[in-house]
């Protein structure tokens, strides 16, 4: 089944919902980068929840859309990075995420002079 990036951001928010994922941030990157058309921050509160909500949204992914996703760092339940294709989420534990503060690196404007 073939959705648009907007169709899979909808189905990844409402898993993230369904789980109880807190302080979901949906980052739109068109234009701004290449590799996904959004990004999804979350946080678990605690290594167990991270592991469960990220588990649970690749199993969703593949049974309601069938399609597979790849899971990264959920053996140690800090950080899981789970690439959907067009969405990128991550799932942090709070204190982790408040240590990268990957949102606020993609949210802020960018600096006059800035070059890619």
């Amino acid at each position: 089944m073939d959705v648009s990036s907007e169709e899979l951001l909808e189905h990844i928010l409402a898993s993230l919902n369904d789980d109880k994922a807190e302080d979901i941030i949906p980052i739109d990157l068109r234009g701004k980068s290449s590799m996904a058309d959004y990004m999804v921050i979350c946080s678990g509160r605690s290594s167990r929840q991270v592991a469960a909500i990220s588990d649970k949204l690749q199993d969703r992914l593949k049974q309601n859309l069938g399609r597979l996703s790849k899971l990264e760092g959920k053996d140690q339940g800090d950080w899981v990075l789970i690439d959907a294709g067009d969405v990128i989420v991550h799932v942090f534990r709070p204190e982790v995420r408040e240590f990268y503060q990957l949102e606020k690196m993609w949210m802020a404007p960018t600096a006059t002079g800035a070059r890619n």
